[in-house]
C-alpha cells in the first residue's frame, strides 16, 4: 500500500499577487490564532473590557474579511476560508465533543454570538442572493419537491463524478477520506438539534432517521464507526477534526449552514427541505465512491461505509420526501415554498462543496 501521508494543497497564485496574498493570509492566520486565544479565555465577556487589544485586532480582520468575501465583486478565497473557519469554531460549541470541560467556558458568550451574527448576516445575504425567492414562492411546493427528488435520485454523471469513478487514484481516495472525515466522524449530529418538541409523525420520522444514522444506539453499527474503519484501513487518523486544515471553505460552509438551519427553529422548513435533498441525492454520490473503491481493489472494510449509506439513504430519502417534506407542505401551505428553498439551497451548497473537494484532490495529487 502507498504512503498514508495526506498532502496539504497549495494555492496557485500569479507572481504579481503573491506578496499581497501572502500578507493577507498571514493576517488571517494571526487573527484566527487570536480568536482561538479568546475562545479559551476565562470569563471572556468580562475581560474584553479590561484587555480589549486582542479582540480589537481580531475585529479588524473580521470586518476586512466580511467586506472582501461578501461586499466586493472580486472573489476572495482566503476571506471565505477565514470566515467559515471562525464561524465553525463558534458553532461547534453547540455539540459536546467529550473533551476538556473547560473548552466550553465561553459557550454562551455574548461576544462570540456577536461575531457569529456578523458573519452570518453578511454570508446568508450573499447566499440567498443566488435565488429568485419571489419565483419560489409561486411554485406548487409539493409538486416542486416531487419533481426535484425524482431528478436527483439517479442524476446523469457530472464531470466531477466521472473523475472520481474513472481517474481517482488511491492517494486521491485517501485525500477524499481525509476531507470526508470532517463530516463522517460526527454524522447526523446536527439532526439531533431539531428533534425536541411536540410529538407527531414528522418528528417520529426524523427520530427514525437519526436512530439509523446512530446504529440504533450501538456504537459498532453507527455510521461514523464505519467511516473510522475506512480511515484506519489506511493508517489514517480517526479523531474528529484531525484533518481540519484540509477542509475547503465550501465544505465548512455546508456544515455551518446546517448549524444555522438547526439552531433557528424558524428555519425548520428550510432544514427539512435541505435534509430531503441530502438523503435523496446521497446514494448516487456514495455509488461513485463505491465504484472507485472497487476499481482500486480496496478491501470490504475500506468500502463498508459507502455500502451501508447506499442501503439506508435510499430508504431515508423516501421517508424524508413522503413522511416529512410533503406533510410539512400541507401543514404550512403559506410557507411551504421554504421547503423548496431549503432543498435548492442545500443542493447548491453540496454541489459547490463537491467541486471544491475534487479541486483539492487534484491539487494534492499534482504535488506527489
Amino acid at each position: 500500500m502507498q504512503s498514508n501521508i495526506v498532502m496539504f494543497p497549495k494555492l496557485e497564485v500569479g507572481e504579481n499577487s503573491t506578496q499581497t496574498q501572502e500578507t493577507t493570509v498571514t493576517k488571517y492566520d494571526r487573527a484566527e490564532q487570536l480568536f482561538i486565544e479568546l475562545l479559551g479565555m476565562e470569563n471572556l465577556d468580562a475581560r474584553l473590557d479590561t484587555k480589549p487589544a486582542k479582540a480589537n485586532e481580531f475585529q479588524q480582520a473580521l470586518s476586512m474579511a466580511i467586506s472582501a468575501a461578501y461586499e466586493n465583486d472580486r472573489f476572495d478565497e482566503q476571506a471565505h476560508l477565514f470566515l467559515q473557519r471562525i464561524l465553525y469554531r463558534i458553532n461547534r460549541l453547540n455539540l459536546f465533543w467529550y473533551d476538556d470541560l473547560h473548552n466550553y467556558t465561553n459557550e454562551r458568550s455574548l461576544y462570540l454570538y456577536s461575531c457569529r451574527d456578523q458573519i452570518e448576516a453578511a454570508w446568508q445575504k450573499w447566499e440567498l442572493a443566488q435565488f429568485d425567492l419571489a419565483a419560489l414562492q409561486q411554485l406548487d411546493a409539493k409538486q416542486a419537491l416531487i419533481e426535484r427528488a425524482s431528478a436527483d435520485l439517479n442524476p446523469p454523471l457530472s464531470p466531477n463524478s466521472r473523475y472520481i469513478r474513472e481517474e481517482l487514484t488511491e492517494s486521491g481516495y485517501r485525500h477524499l477520506l481525509a476531507i470526508g472525515s470532517f463530516e463522517g466522524l460526527v454524522e447526523a449530529s446536527n439532526l439531533s438539534r431539531v428533534l425536541g418538541g411536540a410529538a407527531n409523525e414528522v418528528q417520529c420520522t426524523l427520530v427514525r432517521v437519526l436512530l439509523e444514522e446512530y446504529g440504533n444506539g450501538r456504537l459498532s453499527r453507527k455510521h461514523s464507526t464505519f467511516f473510522a474503519q475506512m480511515l484506519a484501513e489506511f493508517g489514517m487518523k480517526t479523531e474528529p477534526e484531525a484533518y481540519f486544515n484540509l477542509v475547503p471553505w465550501e465544505v465548512l460552509a455546508s456544515t455551518n449552514h446546517n448549524f444555522l438551519m438547526t439552531e433557528r427553529k424558524r428555519y425548520f422548513l428550510r432544514y427539512s427541505g435541505g435534509l430531503t435533498f441530502f438523503e435523496v441525492a446521497g446514494p448516487a454520490v456514495y455509488k461513485n465512491y463505491l465504484v472507485t473503491a472497487q476499481r482500486l481493489g480496496l478491501s470490504e472494510v475500506a468500502v463498508g461505509y459507502w455500502e451501508l449509506h447506499i442501503r439506508e439513504d435510499e430508504r431515508h430519502g423516501r421517508w424524508m420526501l413522503d413522511d416529512v417534506a410533503l406533510p410539512l407542505a400541507e401543514q404550512y401551505p403559506n410557507d411551504a415554498w421554504e421547503l423548496v428553498l431549503g432543498y435548492d439551497q442545500q443542493k447548491l451548497i453540496s454541489d459547490r462543496a463537491a467541486g471544491a473537494v475534487v479541486r483539492s484532490i487534484r491539487q494534492a495529487e499534482q504535488m506527489l
